[in-house]
């Protein structure tokens, strides 16, 4: 089980100060909080990609290119790749080289993005939404597998006899994640490739996303990728904590309240009780996020988002501080406990490589057999 956090990279005004960050404070405020979940023994940094404000993280590669040369462990990701207006020609050549720099220590959440102004500036159309994840990705799932490509497709020029450069480390790709909060084609796509699915169950209530994990996991084993329990699956998830849940809710209720992304909306109250969001002492956090595992499976990986809302860098370095000493150890026990021994660990590099030679071991033995 892996347990991480992701960030938006929102530049939002500190309701309580009145202060709001500069673009670079928010990089660098970004940065800072990575090194601080390997320091605290997370597993996983993960940041979005926007391209429009108030949002500072339109180069992921490049923050996490930065992050790799300041970091020995922690596995780099991103929150969303934008598989929609991104070139998967750029896609497979910028998350290659980034994954020699970092050692492997790399993967991907692919995502159409949520902003409908970003696909015109990228030549697209947001109607085409769906299409343009799945025949973009088809083609990045080509390129790191085949070194020598012809492609031809709806929405960009075609391809001859054309090589990704470079090849991916140990001639094993990243692990791709494909991320979604309503599309049922996406949790089809994941499952067609045998690829992980990651539910960002933040905003609405678990039903909606027990149907989506379903159907990913039901699909996953129709591909004959495995049983539907050794699907790979990630969740999202938001916690603030302090001692006691009293001081937790006083302290975080004035972020809530004006956060552009769901404030103004239902009440603190009612937002916790029909979504993820947990805002009290850490044994509250523990007790919450073991629930997913009753709701929706044995699972890989869990994301916590947790620098949002203009919330200021010392209060979120503190949150850090309590996720990685007091929560996460009792939740990986926790999860540890009962798991099926046929249930996968977490997604990494080493693993992938592993499995790839172990397949390729297999079949030669199947051959030698054969012959024989």
């Amino acid at each position: 089980m892996q347990f991480g956090i992701f960030s938006v990279g929102d530049v939002t005004t500190d309701p309580v100060t009145g202060t709001t960050p500069s673009e670079h404070e928010r990089i660098k405020a970004m940065v800072a909080i990575a090194l601080k979940a390997e320091e605290v023994g997370l597993d996983v940094f993960a940041t979005g990609e926007h391209h429009n404000p108030p949002f500072v993280p339109s180069s992921p590669t490049t923050m996490l290119g930065y992050i790799a040369a300041r970091t020995e462990r922690i596995i780099l990701s991103t929150a969303t790749t934008l598989i929609t207006t991104n070139d998967p020609v750029k896609i497979a050549e910028d998350y290659a080289m980034l994954q020699h720099l970092a050692g492997g220590r790399v993967d991907l959440m692919m995502g159409r993005g949520n902003t409908g102004p970003v696909y015109p500036w990228f030549g697209q159309d947001i109607r085409q939404g769906i299409p343009l994840a799945i025949e973009n990705y088809a083609l990045l799932h080509r390129l790191w597998r085949e070194d020598v490509v012809d492609w031809q497709g709806r929405f960009r020029t075609p391809l001859q006899g054309f090589t990704a450069t470079p090849r991916p480390l140990d001639g094993v790709p990243p692990f791709v994640w494909h991320g979604s909060i309503r599309s049922p084609e996406i949790a089809e796509q994941a499952a067609y490739y045998g690829d992980g699915f990651f539910a960002n169950n933040i905003f609405w209530p678990k039903e909606h996303f027990v149907r989506l994990i379903g159907l990913y996991r039901e699909r996953f084993a129709h591909y004959g990728h495995g049983a539907p329990e050794q699907a790979i699956v990630g969740l999202g998830g938001q916690v603030f904590m302090r001692k006691n849940s009293q001081d937790a809710v006083r302290e975080f209720r004035p972020y809530f309240d004006n956060a552009p992304v769901y404030g103004h909306g239902p009440s603190l109250e009612e937002f916790t009780e029909q979504t993820p969001l947990t805002v009290g002492s850490p044994q509250e956090v523990i007790d919450r996020t073991l629930t997913f595992r009753d709701t929706f499976g044995d699972y890989q990986r869990q994301l916590f988002l947790m620098d949002h809302a203009g919330l200021p860098l010392k209060t979120v370095l503190e949150q850090l501080d309590i996720l990685g000493e007091e929560v996460v150890p009792v939740l990986r026990k926790e999860f540890a406990a009962g798991r099926p021994g046929q249930v996968p660990d977490g997604p990494s590099h080493a693993a992938l490589v592993a499995r790839r030679d172990a397949e390729a071991a297999q079949g030669q033995q199947i051959a030698a057999d054969t012959a024989s």
